[in-house]
């Protein structure tokens, strides 16, 4: 590695629910570290994703998507996301192609209010039916704010991906790389694992079950070649429990088996899983049981 030239820097993703950072981030790094689904404000934490190369190590802030906050969960997302904009390099304001809501506004408040250049990417310009309508879409947008970059593409397109990350090591400062070449995420496998469940719920059951849902796990030990998880998941009301259970237990069986499947692929071994489901009441606007479930950020 050449220390006068290799860069190293912090990129934050931005954007309303639903615009594909997530999609985009687990791109970028080239493995999967930030969950995804089609069910808005998926992401509820701050997700760091590593990626490593000769000349450059980027290191992508996948955060929760910008809406109003109305619960507590909700008002910590809002706190987690605009904290992950503190002291970055670059930021990466995301939005959808010919698409600009009021959530969007809010998050391009939130990311001029730094210091650090942003760069507008156009997301799902594949989607886009009207191809003719992009040019005019990004010359409005061109009129908002005075981005340092306007880059149209599609999360899910190599190519695309790859133009993004050369442009953005351009914006990154000089220096050594701050993690080691074969890690991709600061966060823990306990807390992937959790993520990992929590999507399979989500990508299994669409909008039966509600968005107030987490998972807990209760042990995460390692014996031999087996990784052994026993995980709760959490909702608040008896029916949300019947729904995830099913007859006979049923469909909870077909949520362990593809989190299991997911979890062996995250760890590169055999995964026994055992899941559980539990009611408690109203936990998504209780700052106390935030917290226990893992939702604390120094504030309450």
């Amino acid at each position: 590695m050449d220390e006068t030239t290799h860069k190293s820097g912090y990129v934050v993703l931005v954007g309303r629910p639903n615009v594909g950072k997530s999609t985009l981030l687990n791109h970028l790094v080239g493995q999967k570290v930030s969950i995804t689904s089609r069910r808005p404000q998926t992401t509820r934490d701050r997700i760091l994703g590593i990626k490593t190369r000769p000349d450059a190590q980027l290191l992508y802030v996948d955060t929760p998507g910008i809406h109003v906050a109305k619960s507590q969960l909700n008002r910590y997302m809002m706190r987690v996301a605009k904290s992950a904009l503190t002291d970055v390099d670059v930021v990466a304001l995301v939005v959808e192609a010919g698409v600009f809501r009021d959530d969007d506004q809010r998050a391009l408040d939130l990311a001029r209010q730094g210091t650090a250049p942003v760069i507008l990417v156009v997301n799902k310009v594949d989607r886009l039916k009207d191809k003719a309508a992009l040019l005019p879409f990004l010359e409005a947008m061109a009129q908002r704010h005075d981005f340092a970059e306007i880059v149209p593409l599609s999360a899910r397109r190599p190519e695309d991906v790859q133009r993004l990350e050369d442009l953005l090591v351009r914006y990154l400062p000089m220096g050594e790389p701050f993690y080691g070449e074969d890690e991709i995420t600061d966060k823990s496998m306990r807390f992937m694992a959790a993520e990992l469940i929590r999507e399979q719920v989500f990508r299994s059951f669409g909008q039966e079950v509600p968005y107030a849902m987490a998972v807990a796990i209760d042990e995460f030990k390692e014996e031999g070649r087996l990784t052994r998880i026993h995980a709760t998941i959490y909702v608040e009301r008896e029916g949300q429990k019947a729904i995830l259970v099913g007859a006979g237990g049923e469909r909870l069986k077909q949520i362990g088996q593809a989190a299991r499947l997911e979890l062996e692929k995250l760890l590169d071994r055999r995964v026994f899983l055992g899941l559980w489901v539990k009611v408690k009441s109203g936990w998504s606007t209780d700052a106390r049981v935030l917290h226990s479930l893992g939702y604390h950020d120094g504030e309450s």
